[in-house]
């Protein structure tokens, strides 16, 4: 049976960070903002500037991330497995991950706080439909390990709480893509949709009992073990006081995620938004599902917590749509998405600065006019910077010329942090190198911020 008061969980997160301390007291303001500085790598230690620029040369070759599964197959039959573990935690993995041990988890949180930036932990475990495993086992080891990340998103440095920690959660861990998948394909349907209302998740999640006509018998038990391990999480969440932000996926799921996590925010976030939605602002219905979202929340009487993206699936969305036949749901042209996310972004901004915190957004872009529009508009709005609803997030390794600048002038930063052994993260790298595979082609600013800086060094310049 899933326990939801664990405390004592693997990696050893308790023991190695000691009692629980009081909240940070929000930092005060920094410089401003200055995202053209050339001096912004200068924090960063000689080898992190090596190794990046390294790291950015491969990947921004489509043919080598293409054939990355298969050159990373046979490199681990030649070198054998130490070797081969040593060069990918010089490499890649040193690059996107923040370790396996607690030490070296802690190590990457310590170098993150001294360059003022906050930690978004995340577990890279998920499934797709035709991945279905046997049994409920997998999706409760994957609960344990949630938990465990939880523990592990509050274990301050130096004795200290973080400020506002937060980690991410992907349903399809706990849940099953292909149950995901036909409850998206029921609430299609006018019978399915009466039958599976936020209302009745709601009640199953909070343990009474009820079935779904629209359900099998064997869905309907997978999805009520789902929702207990979902609670379970989510209770853990909100005594630890960490906020969830549950990850969206493909739009064959996502109507069952945002379904799962909208019942999951009416229990949690009746005072603090801690269980937040990903919106994919690359899909052209995501402003519509957004102010419905909101319109939702609004009449349950709960906060309200958005990850704002552009999304990750475009490819695979569009060959899915030519194949079933069905219109695009992506956005035409990189251009349309970019006003998509600028609406989007704004609707979110103007529902942030009236609703005293009960709305909490961040702005999770590597896009640097983005940030920048998002600055300007917190700065009309007089949006708190450094303990207001509003935070931005990037990716651990990627996008620094943009992260530093922004936690070092004050605002509120995010790293996503993927965490585990080589074996278990690589798969999920090789998976988001392949889903973003334009964010990997539009690295040359900083590539080129990383040359230079290297050379600088070399040459001793000041």
């Amino acid at each position: 049976m899933l326990r939801c008061r664990a405390r004592c969980l693997h990696l050893g997160a308790t023991a190695l960070w000691g009692p629980q301390y009081p909240a940070q007291k929000s930092v005060s303001p920094g410089p401003p903002l200055n995202l053209d500085d050339r001096k912004v790598f200068q924090q960063k230690a000689s080898w992190e500037v090596t190794r990046g620029l390294l790291v950015f040369l491969l990947c921004s070759s489509p043919r080598l991330v293409q054939k990355a599964p298969r050159l990373l197959s046979v490199s681990r039959r030649v070198l054998g497995r130490r070797l081969w573990d040593g060069l990918l935690h010089l490499t890649l993995y040193g690059q996107f991950v923040a370790g396996e041990t607690p030490e070296e988890i802690k190590a990457t949180l310590q170098r993150l706080q001294q360059l003022k930036v906050c930690p978004l932990l995340a577990v890279p475990v998920e499934e797709d439909v035709g991945q279905a495993k046997e049994g409920e086992g997998w999706y409760d080891m994957n609960a344990q390990a949630m938990l465990a990340c939880l523990d592990l998103s509050v274990r301050g440095l130096s004795g200290e709480r973080p400020r506002n920690p937060m980690m991410q959660l992907k349903i399809t861990a706990l849940m099953g893509a292909e149950l995901c998948k036909n409850i998206t394909l029921r609430l299609q349907e006018q019978e399915g949709a009466l039958d599976l209302t936020v209302e009745r998740v709601l009640a199953l999640l909070k343990g009474e009992e009820l079935s779904f006509g629209c359900l099998t018998p064997e869905e309907n038990l997978h999805f009520q073990k789902s929702l207990s391990r979902l609670r379970c999480v989510a209770e853990y969440a909100v005594e630890k006081k960490v906020r969830v932000l549950v990850d969206a996926e493909y739009t064959y799921v996502n109507p069952a995620l945002s379904l799962v996590t909208m019942a999951m925010m009416a229990a949690c976030n009746t005072q603090v938004p801690w269980i937040w939605n990903t919106y994919q602002a690359y899909l052209k219905d995501t402003l519509r599902r957004l102010s419905q979202d909101m319109a939702l929340a609004e009449r349950l009487g709960v906060c309200f917590g958005v990850k704002l993206v552009r999304g990750a699936y475009l490819e695979k969305e569009r060959q899915r749509a030519r194949e079933k036949g069905y219109p695009d749901p992506v956005h035409p042209t990189w251009e349309a998405t970019n006003e998509s996310y600028r609406r989007c972004l704004d609707f979110a901004l103007d529902r942030a600065s009236q609703a005293g915190g009960r709305f909490e957004l961040i702005v999770a872009t590597h896009n640097k006019a983005s940030v920048e529009h998002a600055v300007r508009r917190m700065k009309e709005m007089d949006i708190n910077k450094n303990d207001g609803p509003v935070s931005f997030g990037q990716l651990l390794g990627m996008c620094d010329h943009i992260s530093l600048p922004l936690g070092h002038a004050g605002y509120t930063v995010y790293k996503s942090i993927p965490y585990g052994s080589v074996e278990e993260v690589i798969p999920y790298l090789i998976r988001r190198a392949h889903e973003n595979r334009s964010v990997l082609q539009g690295i040359r600013e900083e590539r080129d911020l990383l040359r230079s800086e290297l050379w600088r060094r070399i040459l001793r310049r000041p």
